[in-house]
């Protein structure tokens, strides 16, 4: 099931998220529609916490990356990983910092380059809640670096510079308002 993802402005995306058990309600389900929400929005990545719910589970599908022109990643290594990350940890980020440029379902038409170290270790339950413990570079490492930080309340608006989030502020504000045209299903946060 297509759930709606979390527009930029709803608190739930600034709060740290709480571990769950394997017992956690209806978890193959929520995983099932998380998949089904992000291919859908025609996304790599979603939190919980962009449907809703601020517990610690994102996933990834790193395969659209494939279809890009090697030219616009350059050097960085390009994988496919289908995975789904329960209770993560990051325990260590390596390597170099590489800029590219990010975006995020909860904030629509906003891309802007973000610097992050290209290796990353991270242990997590799969979604069959068996304990992993494994490294990730390029692209995928990007990709859980970016939502992890969801997870840790983070979004990628907030590592950039008081510069650029002074020149997105109006945009920021449109999406916050749902003024803006997406192709996908979304919520949008409606203050007192």
């Amino acid at each position: 099931m297509i759930l709606p993802v979390i527009g930029y402005g709803n608190p739930i995306l600034k709060k740290k998220s709480k571990e769950i058990t394997g017992s956690y309600p209806n978890l193959k389900e929520l995983i099932s529609n998380m998949y089904d929400t992000m291919y859908s929005a025609k996304g790599v990545g979603l939190a919980a916490p962009q449907i809703g719910k601020s517990i610690r589970i994102f996933i990834i599908d790193t395969s659209p990356f494939l279809k890009i022109d090697d030219n616009e990643i350059k050097d960085y290594k390009v994988s496919s990983v289908k995975q789904t990350f329960i209770n993560p940890t990051i325990l260590d980020e390596t390597g170099e910092f590489w800029s590219f440029e990010e975006g995020c379902l909860s904030i629509p038409h906003i891309r802007e380059e973000v610097k992050r170290k290209s290796e990353i270790k991270i242990e997590y339950y799969d979604e069959n809640f068996n304990f992993k413990k494994n490294n990730f570079s390029g692209i995928v490492s990007r990709v859980i670096q970016h939502e992890y930080d969801h997870i840790q309340g983070i979004l990628f608006t907030d590592k950039l510079t008081s510069f650029k989030k002074r020149l997105l502020k109006s945009k920021l504000n449109n999406i916050e308002k749902g003024d803006v045209d997406i192709d996908y299903l979304m919520e949008f946060y409606k203050k007192n």
